[in-house]
């Protein structure tokens, strides 16, 4: 019987791991890149990004473009290891 590595419960969540996947193939996105291709309400995204960066996962940056704040994410180098070990332990499951 294999052995099931236990999946993150942070990471199984639609929202984080699209954000995730998203993140895990560029150097930064900013917050309507990600918003719109998650499909998902402004709020909703706003706590599901926090949620990532107080885990340690993303880093978000605040600044301004113009007069706009703007919002960039990227994904730390502990955010690609849990991305990584949560592919691997799904990998396990269907194997």
């Amino acid at each position: 019987m294999p052995n099931f590595q236990q999946l993150d419960p942070l990471l199984h969540s639609q929202l984080r791991l699209a954000v995730m996947s998203l993140l895990i193939g560029v150097d930064s996105a900013e917050f309507v890149f990600i918003r719109e291709k998650t499909k998902s309400t402004a709020g909703n995204l706003s706590v599901q990004l926090d949620k990532l960066s107080t885990a340690g996962y993303i880093s978000v940056s605040k600044s301004f473009k113009g007069k706009r704040p703007l919002t960039t994410c990227s994904i730390t180098k502990l955010g690609i290891k849990a991305f990584e070990d949560y592919v691997n332990a799904l990998k396990g499951y269907i194997e």
